[in-house]
């Protein structure tokens, strides 16, 4: 049977090695961002979408789920809005709360009535290496602590059905948008940073895109509930970025 998997975030960096990785493997692919790819496969189906609007995310959605059997989701997209806490806003809060946690919620709910009738899905939230903590992110480090308690309730809820749900959490990425917004590729920061690093380099998408495709494959199917950091070392000790 033809697996269908929709990955948030398609367009470039970590999402776009990912639904690479997908149709690899022989799954059709649906990408999920606000912009289109500036290239890529035509078998991968991109649906423009921004997933901090909560009804254009769920249009997005029920449009895809009522001609498509998605049973494997990988929630990826991702915005930071770096700043100092006095600076921090509720605007900032709504606009991440509803592009990471709720775009996940409504997106898995789309999915279930498949994976369900098929008693198979996967689940990958990908969060952060920053939920343990990182300055000037407190949006962007709660929203993404979110989705590791997402992950362990809807493990507990959906098991019994044939699902799995883990997290997936990046440290520091080249090539990613969320990393060089932060610190450009030419950054003078960047050798210190490197050198913060145990495995002193950067992180790139690929090694991030095969921890998903890991915890999507059908033979992951007793891993559920897990958190896996793909940072190079840095969720042992600090960082600074």
């Amino acid at each position: 049977m033809t697996q269908f998997a929709l990955v948030t975030g398609g367009s470039s960096g970590i999402g776009a090695v990912t639904c690479q990785r997908f149709l690899e493997a022989g799954y059709r692919v649906i990408s999920f961002d606000r912009e289109p790819a500036a290239s890529a496969p035509a078998a991968i189906q991109q649906v423009i979408v921004d997933l901090s609007d909560p009804e254009a995310t769920r249009a997005a959605v029920r449009e895809v789920v009522a001609s498509v059997q998605v049973t494997t989701v990988v929630h990826n997209a991702g915005a930071v809005r770096e700043r100092e806490l006095e600076a921090v806003t509720l605007e900032d809060l709504t606009a991440l709360s509803h592009l990471h946690v709720a775009a996940a919620i409504s997106l898995v709910q789309g999915a279930l009535p498949a994976m369900k009738a098929q008693h198979f899905g996967r689940i990958v939230l990908i969060a952060s290496r920053a939920v343990l903590g990182l300055a000037r992110r407190t949006v962007y480090a709660s929203t993404k602590a979110a989705l590791l308690g997402l992950a362990r309730t809807w493990a507990l809820e959906l098991g019994v059905h044939g699902v799995t749900v883990n997290v997936v959490a990046p440290g520091p990425i080249a090539g990613t948008r969320v990393f060089h917004d932060i610190i450009p590729a030419d950054s003078p920061k960047l050798p210190s940073i490197i050198q913060a690093i145990p495995v002193k380099r950067l992180g790139r998408p690929e090694d991030v895109a095969r921890a998903i495709l890991f915890f999507a494959s059908p033979d992951a199917g007793f891993l559920t509930g897990q958190t896996l950091y793909v940072c190079g070392g840095t969720s042992i000790g600090s960082i600074v970025y």
